[in-house]
């Protein structure tokens, strides 16, 4: 069953993959790199520091470094124990592939730009719903193309992207309860 799983993800990858053109290549590979979103993220925190505040802010700041850095962290730790070559190079599949990444890491099991940013969606989200109730949606949704992104580049499969954006959507939500936590516990109100 696992076998067929692999192979179906493979060729859905495929298939998503090949969707790509020249004409919108150039797109598609500033949605995957890491700084595009820097504006976004700057937006977000000037969004919690007008609503919430300062404190609320600083301590958001140090929150979110740890989701971050677990996020991230706990990615790298399934990509080294469970060593699934990425797309670009499995052997079986890599001269099909429409490669345009600057670079192939080794394994891609899960996606690391997946859980983060759907973890940083989450995470505001959820922080600046009283203010923004459909911004947790639009988050989602850049989070959903950024995860396309990957496989685009051809350098995640579709299950790689699919359990990267579960472990971020679980991660800004568990963070979210941990910054509430947090607040309560210093008597800080927002």
């Amino acid at each position: 069953m696992l076998d067929q799983l692999i192979a179906q993800d493979k060729e859905l990858f495929l298939f998503l993959n090949q969707l790509g053109s020249p004409t919108w290549d150039w797109m598609w590979r500033g949605i995957t790199h890491e700084l595009t979103f820097v504006p976004l993220y700057a937006l977000l925190l000037y969004l919690i520091y007008r609503k919430l505040g300062l404190q609320t802010l600083i301590v958001s700041v140090i929150i979110i470094a740890l989701m971050i850095t677990f996020t991230d962290q706990i990615t790298n730790l399934f990509k080294h124990t469970i060593k699934r070559p990425r797309p670009c190079r499995a052997e079986d599949i890599m001269d099909q592939v429409r490669f345009l990444a600057a670079r192939c890491g080794r394994y891609g099991f899960f996606s690391g730009h997946s859980s983060n940013s759907m973890a940083a969606a989450i995470f505001s989200g959820l922080l600046l719903r009283p203010y923004f109730k459909n911004l947790i949606f639009v988050l989602m949704g850049w989070s959903l193309i950024v995860a396309y992104s990957r496989i685009y580049v051809g350098v995640h499969y579709p299950l790689d992207i699919v359990c990267g954006l579960t472990f971020g959507a679980l991660s800004g939500f568990m963070f979210y309860k941990l910054m509430l936590y947090v607040l309560k516990r210093r008597g800080i109100t927002s």
